[in-house]
């Protein structure tokens, strides 16, 4: 029997078998070669994993939604490059789970913040935006300021993300709490903020 158009389009199950076997080697035929890239699988020069600091401020920074509105993936356009810096590279973020690319941009991109203003500026900024940026739609986190950095996960959470390729020692974890000792949550983020795209600025 000839497998024509018409008959695939009648037969649900068939057209749902199809649909999905021609996904799956369509995201093979993408995603395979990556593993065996090294700009894809290896950290770029000078980049370091997050500190335990660092680790707590990304979980706040994800929690609390940043990502909805702040990408942290530069285009390699000219306008992207000229406003943002050096482009996005995957050797930058081998250490993230997940990596927090993205293309919203309701806010400006975050990926090479780190740096870029003090904390104090960011500890006003994340209080109230518009104190600073007075056409932000951004809300105030002032909370954050008065919330612990929570530490009781802290070593977990680095010994998960050693499982998956992050290289952290056996010190580093046992310090991990008390790296966070009188740190607030918006400490921690800040933290994390100030690494973003440091390591590409290296020479």
């Amino acid at each position: 029997m000839k497998l024509t158009h018409d008959m695939i389009e009648r037969n649900q199950a068939l057209l749902i078998v199809l649909v999905i076997l021609v996904v799956a080697v369509g995201g093979l035929v993408e995603i395979v070669p990556l593993w065996f890239q090294r700009s894809v699988t290896e950290p770029v020069e000078g980049l370091k994993p997050y500190t335990a600091t660092q680790v707590i401020g990304r979980d706040i920074y994800i929690r609390e939604g940043c990502y909805n509105c702040h990408s942290q993936m530069i285009r390699p356009f000219r306008a992207e490059v000229e406003r943002y810096g050096h482009y996005s590279v995957a050797g930058e973020f081998v250490y993230d789970h997940p990596f927090q690319w993205g293309s919203k941009r309701t806010g400006p991109d975050l990926a090479r913040v780190g740096g870029r203003y003090s904390d104090d500026w960011h500890r006003l900024h994340l209080n109230n935006p518009r104190d600073l940026v007075p056409e932000s739609n951004m809300p105030g986190y002032p909370w954050l300021a008065k919330t612990k950095a929570a530490d009781h996960d802290v070593a977990a959470h680095m010994r998960a993300l050693r499982r998956v390729g992050v290289p952290y020692t056996d010190e580093q974890i046992a310090a991990a709490p008390d790296e966070l000792k009188g740190k607030s949550e918006q400490d921690a983020l800040i933290a994390y903020l100030q690494v973003l795209g440091t390591a590409l600025k290296k020479p």
